[in-house]
């Protein structure tokens, strides 16, 4: 059986709601917990197959050229080398988000520093490691360009729009001629640097032939959509290749597409006969796989006597790969959270021979509304008004370009609920005037906006003869609660205890699912299996032939008038349904977006220049939030990511070469847990009926949103020190600092 929701309307009435003792809306503790704690649940590099052999990836060790020989003599004679693999069919870097079309192939040409140029297969990971750094590389290297700032005279607009989700220019009124007019105005660059992923587990592949048939075992968010591009590269049918990626520890968007390690140990199993795993190592992750690209973002802001905005500008110039599609759409909040006349959003890629940009958590908002609201909170400072209340002024009704009613919108409830919160009224309000010891107090506040998206995906519910339950799809959890949230979405409609539901994820030959990226994981497969479920609950009800209005799911039984039916008894040898769900009118007729407000305290050394958090409060409104527990660690986890962008993320580049210098978390600086004080977070009770049939927004990367520029407009309050470049490191404040 199959069934299928398409949202062409409100959903006015949830079955949700209706659960006799439900579990949606409590903290159930994660349901894959325990296989994590006793080192059960196995990732990526964690199988291991008959005769496994093991993979190292030779990287191009110049920014630009064309590798002209390999002297591999002396490394073909080494102990347990099998193979050294060059191939044709080799990818230079990683895959788009969606779609089936091939990264680039053929490694020769050399577009970066680190590049993927072949692959060293032995009979363990140390003899192919060792086997790769004694292959001679001969090369023709060529002029390059790996400092974007140093050619922003060569940007030009992006080839693509992203399948329309990132617009690349719009503008209405005239920008120029009511900045002229403003009372008040701003008018900087901000600029933020290349960031890594850094997810905890290193991308790692094993590639398994069978016949013709291969099954890989990866680490990856959207397992069909590098199914899709895996079988592409190498020239055979979807249906050859299967793609298990049932844990991924993090991804942030750095697994969204298919990635060099998984195309050369697919290549090289086939070439030897055997299964090949190649795991990076961290160094080879941060240099070879992708980062979010650096931005040059100028900010116009004009305001008039009143604080209403007059005008917006808002022009970003990006960094990529020859040839790429994705840009960093920084300004993609800018064209609905204010409302103003006069506003151009606009963007621009230079060229670069640099590591390959893609999607990291919260694309084009992170860095976008780094700057964006760091620029409203100077705005504010310039009309001698609460940066709150000149947010609430220019609080738009409608969508301000495209005219669309907001399903939902209460940024203005989370800023008042959060100033109440954090003690906002109590708050510093000269800068620099706040002194204890050494050390100098500020606070700040920034808007968080995210918005809301929903893909097609299935999802299959079973139920067996035992009355067990079985939920079965392609969608992965990468670390936010998937296994926990469909379990509890099934329990509560079926009626069904958590401990007789079993959800099996990131296997590509179950249904087709949407994957994890851009905070639509619960909201895509929820709905899927809400539409699977529905139609098993009309079964049940249809075979004890009872209006449904009587009927009640609990204890494992459908129970009517008092009078119990243990599911197990109705479903015979067995029922299931897939479940499918699609966009429709209401995704497309409204603006759908997860709002959110960031307060911080601050504490700068006088003397050192050292920054330390010491408060932090965040209120969000995201929808019907389905599990507090998992929620507020994705809340939490953005904060710490943008807490980050803020003070201490830099991937640096070589300015001769594009090569990445910091290729490892002791010199790329992740926040760690002494930099991060107690995070309160707190979700105002919100329910979306345009979204979805859960009523849900997605919640992982509404905390990056904003996050940093609190920090930021913290620091300055603290020190009178505006920092534009990020990180805002210590050699940037102390020159301001007074004595």
């Amino acid at each position: 059986m199959k069934a299928t929701i398409k949202m062409d309307a409100p959903f006015e009435q949830s079955l949700l709601d209706t659960a006799a003792a439900p579990l949606v809306g409590k903290p159930v503790a994660r349901v894959d917990g325990p296989l994590k704690i006793a080192g059960r649940a196995r990732y990526a590099a964690e199988h291991f197959p008959d005769r496994l052999a093991h993979g190292f990836l030779l990287r191009a060790p110049i920014g630009k050229g064309r590798i002209t020989r390999l002297d591999t003599d002396a490394a073909s004679t080494m102990a347990g080398v099998i193979a050294i693999v060059t191939d044709e069919r080799l990818t230079r870097n990683g895959g788009d988000f969606a779609g089936a079309e091939a990264p680039v192939q053929g490694v020769e040409d050399v577009a970066y520093f680190g590049q993927p140029i072949g692959v060293v297969v032995a009979e363990s990971f140390e003899q192919a490691r060792a086997a790769a750094l004694c292959i001679g590389i001969e090369h023709a290297a060529e002029p390059g360009v790996f400092d974007m700032e140093a050619a922003l005279d060569t940007a030009e607009p992006p080839t693509n729009d992203i399948f329309g989700l990132f617009l690349i220019h719009t503008e209405q009124g005239d920008v120029d001629a009511a900045m002229a007019e403003a009372k008040a105005s701003v008018d900087a660059i901000w600029t933020t640097p290349s960031h890594s992923h850094s997810a905890m587990e290193p991308h790692a592949a094993i590639a398994v032939w069978e016949g013709d048939r291969l099954t890989l075992h990866a680490s990856y968010q959207s397992p069909v959509t590098s199914r899709d591009q895996l079988a592409t590269v190498l020239g055979i049918e979807a249906d050859k290749v299967r793609i298990c990626s049932p844990f991924v520890g993090g991804g942030f968007g750095g697994k969204l597409g298919l990635m060099p390690e998984a195309v050369a140990a697919a290549i090289a199993a086939q070439q030897i006969g055997r299964p090949v795993k190649v795991a990076m190592t961290r160094q080879n992750v941060i240099e070879t796989t992708g980062r979010r690209p650096a931005t040059h973002q100028r900010l116009r802001l004009g305001a008039d006597a009143a604080g209403k905005l007059t005008a917006i500008g808002h022009e970003t110039i990006t960094d990529q790969l020859e040839g790429e599609m994705f840009f960093e759409p920084a300004g993609i909040a800018t064209h609905s959270l204010y409302a103003g006349a006069n506003r151009v959003v606009d963007h621009k890629v230079v060229r670069v021979n640099k590591l390959l940009g893609v999607s990291m958590r919260a694309p084009g908002e992170a860095a976008g509304q780094l700057a964006l609201e760091c620029a409203v909170d100077e705005l504010a400072e310039r009309l001698g008004v609460d940066p709150i209340e000149l947010r609430i002024l220019n609080e738009p009704l409608t969508h301000p370009e495209e005219g669309k009613p907001f399903s939902t919108r209460a940024l203005v409830d989370c800023m008042r609920t959060g100033a109440e919160r954090f003690g906002w009224d109590a708050r510093n309000r000269v800068p620099g005037a706040t002194r204890d010891g050494e050390w100098l107090i500020g606070h700040g506040m920034a808007a968080s906006s995210r918005g809301n998206l929903f893909g097609p995906t299935a999802a299959r519910v079973s139920i067996g003869a035992g009355g067990r339950v079985v939920v079965e799809s392609e969608m992965t959890d990468i670390g936010t609660g998937t296994y926990t949230i469909l379990t509890q979405i099934v329990a509560d409609l079926l009626g069904v205890s958590i401990d007789r539901i079993e959800v099996r994820l990131g296997d590509t030959d179950d249904p087709r699912s949407a994957g994890s990226g851009g905070s639509w994981g619960a909201a895509t497969a929820g709905s899927a299996v809400y539409a699977a479920c529905e139609k098993l609950r009309a079964a049940l009800i249809a075979a004890v032939g009872i209006d449904v209005n009587e009927a009640t799911f609990a204890d494992d039984a459908l129970i009517v008038r008092g009078e119990r039916y243990p599911i197990a008894e109705l479903v015979g040898e067995g029922m299931s349904v897939e479940g499918n769900v699609e966009p429709g009118e209401s995704n497309a007729k409204y603006d759908q977006t997860a709002y959110g407000a960031h307060f911080c305290e601050v504490r700068v050394n006088a003397v050192t220049g050292e920054t330390r958090l010491s408060r932090w409060n965040s209120v969000f409104a995201a929808g019907r939030i389905l599990n507090p527990r998992t929620a507020t660690s994705q809340a939490i986890g953005g904060i710490v990511f943008g807490i980050g962008a803020a003070l201490t993320e830099e991937l640096i580049h070589d300015p001769r070469t594009g090569k990445v210098v910091n290729r490892d978390l002791g010199e790329y600086h992740v926040p760690v847990h002494a930099d991060i004080p107690a995070i309160d977070v707190l979700f105002l009770d919100e329910r979306d009926p345009l979204a979805n049939p859960l009523m849900i927004k997605g919640v992982g990367e509404l905390g990056t949103c904003g996050a940093g520029a609190a920090v930021a407009n913290a620091i300055y309050n603290a020190t009178g020190v505006r920092v534009r470049d990020f990180p805002i490191t210590l050699d940037k404040l102390l020159p301001g600092l007074p004595d």
